[in-house]
């Protein structure tokens, strides 16, 4: 649905939105300005991109994913009814960690193997406990089949939240702050910053058929700060490569000190550089290291193979 027919209300946190029908005629021009003034006039152009100076593992891949239970994993949930999660008031606590979480996140058998399976009802996320710095991760996920209120009839939502840090909840009772690799159906690989604090630098150019923002990342485009509730709150992947439903599809995270690569099916589609935290103080400190969340918004989700090895330099993409 193009952004003419429709005016997208935006909860402006990990990737999370509401769509409500309304006339063809309804303006969209003041987002799409801005857009145009973000990227420097530059519209997106389809770019075939490519992964060059891909590091040598400086140590063996181990799992975090043991394959019996969630022993290495912290749990938190949010809200008993989700669609209260953006308000200012919920008028609601969070459940976090008061309830038994099998029903939220367990290990069962799919294709044969065990996986971190998510219902996706309530929304939260398992947290695994190391703090990981400069590492490639990879994971291999897949959607379940049932979608929940507020998000039933919307993109399946997940994601894959990494420098990880602070308190559980601190984000809108649900999330901890965090940037995150997207994993929503359409959109796998968006930047997104997970929380008022946190702050990530790339590159952009407007997209009129993307709904606000507008902003899609492209190699050479204008540089743009990814900032929480603001124009700039994502980045769209260069294009979508997802596998139809029901597919397994494979994420790979290079991280090294403040920077990352989005890779998804072998395709790059994302970079970010400069991540930061900001300090009372207003000053910029880096974000270098942290935890990694798996979502639980609204779809059911599988995971499984869950791996990482350490790396001590970040690969490039290029645009061929």
């Amino acid at each position: 649905m193009g952004p003419k027919t429709t005016i997208v209300t935006l909860a402006l946190l990990c990737g999370a939105y509401v769509q409500t029908p309304a006339p063809a005629s309804a303006p969209d021009a003041p987002s799409l300005d801005r857009a145009r003034a973000l990227s420097a006039g530059r519209a997106a152009t389809p770019q075939q991109l490519r992964l060059v100076d891909v590091p040598t593992p400086t140590g063996p891949a181990r799992s975090l994913f043991n394959g019996r239970d969630l022993s290495d994993w912290d749990s938190w949930l949010g809200y008993p009814d989700p669609a209260v999660t953006y308000r200012d008031d919920p008028g609601l606590s969070p459940i976090g960690t008061s309830r038994d979480r099998s029903g939220d996140f367990a290990v069962r058998m799919i294709d044969g193997a065990p996986a971190i399976w998510i219902k996706g009802e309530t929304w939260g996320s398992l947290v695994h406990r190391e703090d990981l710095r400069d590492y490639h991760l990879r994971l291999e996920f897949k959607w379940g089949e049932k979608t929940y209120a507020p998000r039933e009839s919307l993109p399946q939502n997940n994601g894959l939240l990494y420098h990880t840090h602070g308190e559980p909840g601190t984000v809108f009772g649900t999330w901890s702050p965090s940037m995150e690799f997207e994993i929503m159906r359409g959109s796998t690989g968006m930047l997104v910053a997970v929380g008022k604090d946190v702050r990530g630098r790339t590159t952009v150019a407007h997209d009129a058929s993307l709904i606000a923002p507008h902003l899609r990342f492209q190699v050479g485009g204008q540089e743009v700060d990814i900032v929480n509730g603001t124009p700039t709150w994502n980045v769209e992947t260069a294009r979508d490569v997802e596998l139809p439903i029901g597919q397994w599809n494979t994420l790979d995270l290079y991280v090294v000190g403040d920077r990352a690569v989005h890779v998804v099916n072998g395709v790059p589609v994302a970079q970010v550089r400069d991540m930061a935290t900001i300090a009372p103080d207003n000053s910029r400190r880096p974000l270098t290291h942290g935890r990694i969340q798996l979502q639980s918004e609204g779809a059911e989700t599988w995971f499984r193979n869950i791996t990482v090895e350490p790396i001590a330099s970040i690969p490039r993409i290029v645009a061929d």
